[in-house]
């Protein structure tokens, strides 16, 4: 056994092995570089607690799982596969002397399916915890659900060097154990980029400077995804000097790539390698000492009113852009170059979103009703998934049959047993209805979907699974392997009939995102919509770009504006047979604002597709109703035909229930909108237009709203008139809440009472008029007003008007509605 290297993670061992004899649970903090990834689980081999059992050893990424076997085996002078071996999607190297297995997450959450009580598990170590993988937090909420019932002895120890430790330390109720590390001093720098300079040139731009004016030593640059890096590769190539490799390193490729980027260089050279976020982590790459940061990340955002998930180009963390300036320190003095300004850097977030609240969890709620969790509060989250994606993913799999009440149903637990996410599997299983050679396409289809770069980097899903059945490199030929192996045990139907076409297989599984050709954008890009509503564009140089109708299966960019980035094409007739059951005839009225009247169409539809040119039908009567209700809920009720009766009621009726309440109804704008079913349908049903409501149909309308009262209730307690003391019957005018009598002052004389109705409670506005029947002042306080104001108002008015009586004494004097008698002549 060679000996084990002096890190900062060694001086905490001896407290990490006493706290896990004493607890079943702990937190482990410990910066980039420490060795808590391979020496941690190699403390525990000789844990008496393990009692001959497995120790799993949890990774976010595949790279990182192979990476940290074979450092542990070389640690251990073995090769991997004896006492350390690792299990990842495609490649498995374990045997049954095998006691650290190092595992990526998926795979862990398929292992509990298999076996839920982890008989043959001491413990389960959650590397890079921080990164909060939807995998990763649903794998230690079933571990500790697992020990709370079955296995208390079950030790969980989640690892990670930029992890809120109190936050998991509570959920976990758990001690934490911290190593401050002995990390190199890096020095960091920045470059901000112009506005419109892209980020590849400016990337190349200052990778070639480091190299040329830099400390020597190799150079790591972190670019958010594949395109980016393929961008900067090109730039790149050709234009460094013969002792530097170039490399790139992210997801899709293959593993011996993957594993060069990594791999130490002979001593002579040194290297740039152009990475993802897949080298922030558990890597660690021989001789880099300066490290390029772009500052981006690509997340992926889930939609769930779309279903739809986007990759998304965002700012990353702090804790992000720390982890990446830390990969130039771990092995001497490095340095870091930022390409940002240096105060941009506390504007970045502090974390990153945990996945679990930006996915689609349709693949959790299955995993979750398969493990028999019906209630998610029952398990402990660090974040409870939240509610509209919960939502959305049942939708989608009870449409996909595989729940139903809550519980899975056999297709789900079918679809559980494929171990492919759950359109994939839904996929399978339906193709394997057909022949064996649908299954096998979809099972393809499935896996290409998955592995970016398998089969070619082409959009077109169809020529990258032809490629991939002749593709010699040893990645795409495991793919292949692999899905004759799912397809074989599937034992699908013995049929010789013709493989679906790819774009019909994929419509299985992605029925919403179904979408078809708008043409032409301003651009030169070609716009699709999609049948859950969305829009997308495809560049006009790609060769599907020209297609009718599409299978979109992944897009990136923005909602509105997102670029359709995989696809299969799918033809009419192929559209026509295989998706009836989702194609309805489908009438549609549309209201005209300026003549009031209703047209209407037919068309084919498939969601939000119009198969058919709509043609001119007929409006009948259930479809005009609804188009008159929403007109009316669009564009207000000033589109109603209200005559001055039906307004003053609706007046009466507000101020009723305004001062009184029930049983008044309220006859707001608000009110009435919502309430459209109730008060005007029954008077529109039949209709073609709104102006069939003239007449008292809307006086019926708010009458039948206040259950019918009679006409002298609401009169008696809102009286149409007012008598003045002069005689005269003068109407009273209601609206906005209040009510108002317009009079001349000489009909209230004597009036010592001001005016009100229903009973006392509410108080008239009195408008009184001059003899021009100008307003001259208004008023809620008519005695005040003859003890007060009335003076101002007499000595300006009896002059102007000097044929009407003005008293000193208004309250003395007697009413009139006639100007002075006229003079006898002598």
């Amino acid at each position: 056994m060679n000996s084990l290297p002096s890190l900062p993670i060694t001086e905490v061992l001896p407290q990490i092995l006493s706290a896990l004899d004493k607890d079943s649970n702990l937190v482990l903090v410990a910066p980039p570089g420490a060795g808590k990834t391979t020496l941690v689980p190699l403390a525990l081999l000789d844990a008496e607690w393990r009692n001959g059992k497995r120790i799993l050893v949890l990774e976010p990424r595949r790279l990182a799982a192979r990476s940290a076997a074979n450092r542990m085996a070389f640690l251990l002078g073995e090769k991997v596969g004896e006492q350390v071996g690792y299990r990842v999607r495609f490649d498995t190297k374990v045997t049954k002397h095998t006691i650290i297995e190092v595992i990526t997450e998926g795979v862990f959450t398929r292992m509990l399916s298999d076996d839920p009580g982890l008989e043959d598990v001491a413990a389960v170590l959650f590397d890079e915890f921080h990164e909060r993988s939807l995998d990763g937090d649903l794998a230690l909420a079933l571990c500790l659900d697992l020990q709370a019932g079955l296995r208390e002895d079950l030790r969980l120890l989640p690892m990670s060097a930029t992890l809120d430790g109190a936050g998991v330390a509570k959920l976990m109720d758990a001690p934490i154990v911290q190593s401050e590390g002995r990390g190199f001093s890096i020095e960091i720098t920045h470059q901000d980029r112009l506005p419109n300079e892209k980020i590849e040139m400016v990337m190349a731009r200052v990778v070639r400077e480091e190299i040329a004016n830099g400390i020597g030593g190799s150079i790591l640059a972190f670019l958010p995804g594949q395109r980016e890096i393929e961008r900067t590769y090109d730039r790149l190539e050709g234009h460094l000097p013969p002792d530097v490799e170039l490399h790139r390193l992210y997801g899709a490729l293959s593993s011996k790539a993957q594993d060069d980027a990594i791999r130490p260089t002979n001593g002579e050279s040194r290297k740039v390698v152009l990475a993802s976020a897949i080298a922030e982590t558990s890597l660690t790459i021989e001789g880099v000492n300066t490290v390029v940061d772009s500052g981006l990340s690509r997340q992926p955002v889930f939609e769930p009113a779309t279903g739809l998930t986007r990759l998304q180009t965002v700012r990353a963390s702090q804790a992000s852009v720390t982890q990446r300036a830390g990969r130039a320190g771990r092995l001497g003095p490095g340095k870091a170059v930022r390409l940002w300004r240096a105060e941009q850097t506390a504007a970045l977030p502090p974390h990153s979103t945990p996945e679990i609240l930006n996915a689609d969890l349709s693949a959790l709620l299955l995993d979750l009703a398969d493990w028999g969790v019906r209630d998610l509060t029952q398990l402990k989250w660090l974040d409870c998934p939240p509610m509209p994606a919960l939502a959305e993913a049942e939708n989608l799999l009870e449409k996909m049959a595989a729940m139903e009440g809550g519980m899975i149903t056999s297709h789900g637990k079918a679809m559980r047993r494929i171990g492919l996410p759950p359109r994939f599997s839904h996929m399978v299983l339906k193709a394997a209805n057909h022949s064996n050679a649908s299954v096998k396409r979809a099972t393809l289809l499935s896996l290409l979907v998955q592995e970016r770069g398998a089969g070619g980097h082409s959009s077109d899903l169809a020529e990258r699974c032809e490629k991939a059945v002749i593709a010699r490199d040893k990645r795409t030929q495991n793919i292949v392997r692999l899905a004759d192996g799912i397809a074989k045990k599937l034992g699908a139907i013995k049929s010789n009939k013709d493989a679906l076409p790819h774009g019909v297989l994929l419509g299985l599984a992605f029925p919403d995102r179904i979408a078809q050709n708008r043409g032409q954008a301003p651009d030169g890009s070609m716009r699709y919509r999609l049948a859950n509503g969305r829009g997308a564009q495809m560049e006009a140089t790609e060769v599907l770009a020209r297609e009718d109708f599409l299978v979109v299966v992944d897009m990136a960019g923005r909602a509105g504006a997102a670029r359709i980035m995989s696809a299969a094409a799918l033809t009419k007739p192929e559209l026509l047979e295989n998706f009836s059951n989702q194609i309805s005839q489908e009438r549609e009225a549309k209201f005209d604002y300026k003549t009031g009247r209703l047209s209407a169409t037919s068309a084919t539809r498939l969601g939000a597709l119009v198969l058919t040119k709509p043609s001119k039908v007929a409006v009948d009567s259930e479809v005009a109703l609804k188009a008159l209700l929403q007109a009316v809920q669009d564009h207000g009720l000033d589109l109603l035909p209200w005559r001055e009766e039906d307004q003053k009621l609706r007046g009466q009726l507000q101020l009723l229930h305004q001062f009184i309440g029930a049983p008044w109804p309220d006859v707001g704008i608000k009110a009435l909108l919502t309430s459209l079913d109730v008060w005007l349908a029954p008077f529109l049903s039949g209709e073609q237009s709104l102006s069939s409501l003239g007449g008292g149909a809307l006086t019926d309308g708010l009458m039948l709203l206040a259950g019918h009262p009679s006409r002298q209730q609401i009169n008696a307690l809102t009286p149409s008139h007012f008598d003045t003391p002069s005689g005269s019957r003068l109407p009273v005018e209601y609206g906005d809440g209040k009510v108002i009598l317009r009079v001349r002052p000489q009909e209230l004389f004597g009036l010592d009472v001001h005016p009100t109705i229903m009973d006392g409670r509410l108080v008239l506005d009195i408008e009184l008029l001059s003899p021009a029947n100008r307003a001259i002042q208004i008023t809620r306080d008519l005695p005040g007003f003859w003890r007060g104001t009335w003076a101002d108002v007499r000595s300006d008015m009896r002059g102007r008007y000097p044929k009407h009586p003005w008293p000193e004494d208004p309250l003395s004097a007697t009413p009139t509605q006639r100007v002075k008698p006229r003079k006898a002549k002598k």
